[in-house]
């Protein structure tokens, strides 16, 4: 877990870096009714979550570099022993100031009474405008509260500042502290898709694997799936963002399983593809060692200095060549990359961000500029090939054939660390482990 030290050292980081004369707010997220009075598992904003690992909603965390009285204020809500026997736990102010550091605490009742005081006289204020409307409201009802109240002294902020740039450049790179909860989240997750490779079989239904998979998440302690599980069989697997999870697993097909837990905060993502039966086809065992190929390389070419874009170059390059040494597509390589040929087939990057967040914060590029490398960043890399049964322009036997690999990479100051690779991704490991299971 991150030690309250850390949080703090957080909070001092990001206040070293704001204006003179301002103040941060940042909202818990809030929460969302499932059904009339009955609501989602809660889940805090990783903003919030990540300067304080307050977990509670109707929270309100507000940073004043140089307050004389402290720096760090919560507003949150007070014990309430009856609250409590219904929906749980609260911590309360006291718990708020000795559990999570802060300097002080108030009530989330007295908001509306305190919070405009601490305005009152900022030049600025540091907040993520748009992610709450509701809040944000509020708070420039507080702001235009103290500019109808110039007259009798009172001085508003003038000026709103960003919140996020800053706070998601500080999140972009990770503490060795976050690494290690992401690598427990990228055990997890791994081994979770290996019971789902050894369970799977002709005839099981999509969402028997995604069962399996959760309840491994949850029987190690993590708190969720990170994104809604994909379990794609057959043509299914074309759809990327594929949710239903309701179809039978057949015969002679493929599966693709994209899922990763959420652990103490932090998010793993794994994608694999393997056959139902536990044995590859020969249009299948193409296709996929040809993703393959492009995930090492790019892999490979992630290395600190080099920029972002390098990985979906190499992968691109490498399934354009593929795909015309397989008679899928037809031309001049460079022309087709030129043209986006390859966009019917491969219609994704390489990978992105992952943090708290599993498509987690920080700018790909700087002032235009794709930005380089560095050490602590982490991203998947996950090059994929999906030829849907429509595609009548091509051979019928690649047709429903979807392949995606998706590994979780640590950038260091030497090479890369792979956090995934506890997955087989040789299809010859992928069908000993899958015959493993039937003896």
């Amino acid at each position: 877990m991150i030690a309250l030290k850390e949080y703090a050292e957080r909070r001092r980081e990001l206040m070293a870096q704001m204006l003179p004369d301002s103040i941060a707010i940042i909202a818990a997220a809030p929460e969302a009714v499932r059904s009339r009075d009955t609501h989602y598992p809660y889940k805090q904003s990783t903003n919030l979550s990540y300067l304080s690992g307050f977990p509670e909603p109707q929270a309100v965390l507000v940073l004043m570099p140089g307050r004389a009285q402290g720096e760090t204020v919560l507003f949150c809500r007070e014990k309430d022993a009856l609250r409590e026997t219904w929906d749980g736990f609260r911590y309360g102010q006291q718990g708020a100031i000795e559990q999570f550091g802060m300097d002080d605490a108030f009530p989330i009742d007295d908001l509306d009474e305190i919070l405009p005081g601490l305005l009152e006289g900022k030049s600025r204020v540091y907040y993520a405008i748009g992610k709450q409307p509701d809040f944000d409201r509020q708070l420039l009802d507080y702001v235009q509260q103290l500019g109808d109240s110039q007259g009798r002294g009172a001085i508003p902020p003038g000026e709103f500042v960003d919140l996020d740039h800053t706070l998601h450049e500080m999140r972009l790179i990770k503490t060795a502290a976050e690494l290690k909860l992401m690598r427990q989240a990228a055990t997890i997750s791994a081994q979770a898709h290996c019971l789902a490779m050894q369970r799977c079989a002709p005839g099981l239904y999509e969402y028997q694997l995604q069962a399996t998979i959760e309840h491994h998440f949850a029987d190690c302690g993590a708190a969720a799936p990170a994104y809604t599980t994909i379990v794609g069989g057959g043509n299914n697997g074309c759809t990327l963002h594929y949710i239903d999870n309701r179809a039978p697993l057949v015969d002679g097909e493929l599966v693709l399983i994209d899922a990763g837990c959420e652990y103490a905060d932090y998010a793993a993502d794994i994608t694999r593809t393997f056959p139902v039966n536990g044995r590859f086809s020969r249009a299948q065992s193409a296709i996929y060692d040809l993703v393959l190929a492009a995930n090492n390389a790019a892999i490979k070419a992630v290395r600190v200095g080099k920029p972002f874009n390098v990985a979906n170059q190499v992968t691109v390059e490498m399934i354009t060549a593929g795909l015309v040494d397989l008679g899928i597509l037809d031309g001049e390589v460079n022309e087709l990359i030129e043209r986006g040929a390859y966009r019917e087939f491969y219609m994704h990057s390489a990978g992105h961000w992952l943090g708290m967040d599993v498509h987690d914060v920080g700018d790909y590029k700087i002032h235009g500029q794709w930005r380089e490398f560095e050490p602590g960043m982490v991203l998947t890399i996950e090059p994929g090939i999906y030829i849907p049964r429509s595609a009548t322009a091509v051979a019928e036997k690649w047709r429903g054939i979807a392949v995606r690999i998706e590994d979780n990479i640590v950038v260091k100051k030497r090479g890369v660390e792979n956090m995934t690779r506890q997955v087989p991704v040789e299809r010859s490991e992928i069908e000993k482990l899958m015959r493993a299971k039937r003896r």
